[in-house]
């Protein structure tokens, strides 16, 4: 027996892969070395064009416990500088505060209600690939065993097992050059803002909420969640001590003392736990060689790791399986035009250098110096115009990403991620997030006769016909990842856009 596809690591990414793959009709096997679900505190929650993927797939709710669509946020850090997103045309930063955990667990439920098989407890210790399967070997609670699949798919993490034994090379850099200590703890209520969360430090002054908050020392972060126990970190650049010795409260009391001057008493959680007590030495930046060998995949941070700042991990990675899942679905299901596959990494690979490109520069503005104090005086000056706090907050989201789609002099929303809009149908209206949740191509088709529907194969292409007033085109043809693979501004079209039409539906969905 062969199985369709193995998908080792039970992280969000892997999950999301899971999902993906459930929506088509995929039956994945997920493989999770750990015993149960980590509780490890991690990610504090989702930032960018991932949380209205989420909305697109049912998910945001869930998570949010909100019935209303995602909305952006007024304010967001690049830096260490604060941007104010209220003077944007199009705010592009949607936030989702969730803990990973959470993310994991509601991704884990999704999964399993869409077919997937989650084994915890089971681990990937070996694969061998021919050109019909690939053969991944399992430890697990009961001893080792062999499970033959199509494909197998590496989302276990920055130091994957998948990519090692596939071959794949990590290229990159590893710095020790700074250290980051995070715990959860309370500071003096009385310095405390209930309304707002600001710190008020005697003796140093004031201190915002949920900022990078940079002196010629280091960094610190205050970050009290709602209903959750409160985040503090500091960052400083130094030689690493001996890391053998536990992390305590009063050594982040004595890096606080070196970043701010001042002595901050500090209180221990009070809840239960599992509690956040972490130095972080240094950081890694590295891309895989290559996201694809064969019948194996990467994604995630199996295929790319960088410094968690301005939190573009999880948008990243989440993302790359929405764009591996369609993809690696038509594939197995034979429906994949030739080189389909492919294209996960020529449209994935630019977007994590992008992350990375980024990620390095707000770890060069918020590095102690004098030199730096002065680029950030020239970075705050460049971010009052306008056009420059758009490209910022467009790069932070993830929304200057644009695909390839292979047409000339094409619609400008061409390889953009559809804008969210409502369409009046004969049956009411319907939000495009609630129109996408089945994870099918989609034909938006509001023009004067509505006739579009019959230029793409039947049952390929999900057709949804009406009107708009928010549209920014009269049709739009859509990959499951919300991408727009051709657009039209015209009221009926012509036979030449037609063809382009049907030229992206066999492009696309074969």
């Amino acid at each position: 027996m062969i199985d369709d596809v193995v998908i080792a690591g039970a992280g969000p990414n892997g999950l999301m892969l899971a999902c993906e793959l459930g929506l088509a009709g995929l039956r994945p096997i997920v493989l999770e070395r750990l015993p149960e679900p980590s509780t490890e505190p991690r990610a504090n929650g989702l930032v960018g064009r991932v949380v209205r993927m989420l909305d697109r797939r049912g998910l945001y709710e869930r998570l949010s416990g909100s019935k209303d669509p995602p909305a952006p946020v007024p304010q967001y850090i690049f830096g260490g500088m604060s941007l104010d997103l209220t003077t944007l045309e199009d705010n592009p930063i949607y936030t989702l505060p969730a803990p990973q955990a959470r993310i994991a667990r509601v991704l884990a439920e999704r999964a399993v209600e869409l077919g997937a098989q989650i084994r915890y407890g089971h681990g990937l210790t070996g694969l061998d690939q021919d050109d019909e399967a690939v053969t991944v070997t399992v430890e697990g609670p009961d001893g080792t065993y062999p499970i033959r699949a199509r494909y197998l798919v590496g989302a276990d993490g920055g130091r994957s097992v998948t990519r090692k034994l596939s071959g794949i090379g990590f290229p990159g850099v590893s710095r020790d050059d700074s250290v980051a200590r995070t715990v959860n703890a309370y500071p003096p209520a009385a310095w405390v803002d209930p309304a707002t969360g600001n710190l008020d430090i005697p003796g140093y002054g004031a201190v915002p909420a949920f900022s990078y908050h940079r002196t010629e020392r280091g960094v610190f972060v205050f970050a009290p969640f709602p209903g959750r126990e409160p985040l503090v970190t500091t960052f400083e650049w130094e030689p690493p001590g001996d890391e053998t010795i536990p992390m305590t409260l009063e050594e982040i009391r004595a890096s606080i003392y070196r970043v701010l001057g001042v002595d901050m008493p500090l209180d221990p959680p009070k809840g239960d736990g599992p509690h956040l007590l972490r130095r972080l030495v240094g950081g890694n930046t590295r891309v895989a060689e290559r996201f694809r060998d064969r019948r194996v995949l990467l994604l995630g941070d199996a295929a790319h790791v960088h410094s968690a700042i301005g939190a573009p991990g999880l948008n990243l990675g989440l993302q790359d399986a929405v764009n591996l899942g369609w993809k690696l679905a038509a594939e197995l299901h034979g429906r994949a035009p030739a080189g389909l596959l492919d294209t996960y990494e020529t449209e994935r690979r630019p977007a994590a250098e992008r992350v990375v490109m980024h990620t390095k520069a707000q770890n060069a503005l918020i590095s102690p110096g004098s030199e730096v104090t002065g680029l950030r005086e020239l970075f705050a000056e460049l971010l009052r115009d306008p056009a420059n706090m758009q490209r910022i907050a467009d790069l932070m989201s993830g929304a200057d990403v644009r695909y390839d789609m292979g047409v000339r002099d094409a619609h400008p929303l061409v390889g953009r991620w559809a804008p969210d809009l409502t369409v009046r149908t004969e049956t009411g209206t319907v939000r495009l997030a609630e129109a996408a949740r089945s994870g099918r191509p989609l034909l938006l088709d509001l023009t004067a006769d509505a006739s579009l529907g019959r230029a793409v194969p039947a049952g390929r292409v999900d057709v949804i016909t009406g009107g708009s007033h928010d549209a920014p085109a009269t049709a739009l043809l859509l990959r499951p990842d919300s991408h727009v693979a051709w657009a039209s501004a015209a009221a009926r079209p012509d036979e030449a856009e037609l063809d382009g039409l049907r030229a992206a539906v066999r492009r696309w969905f074969g």
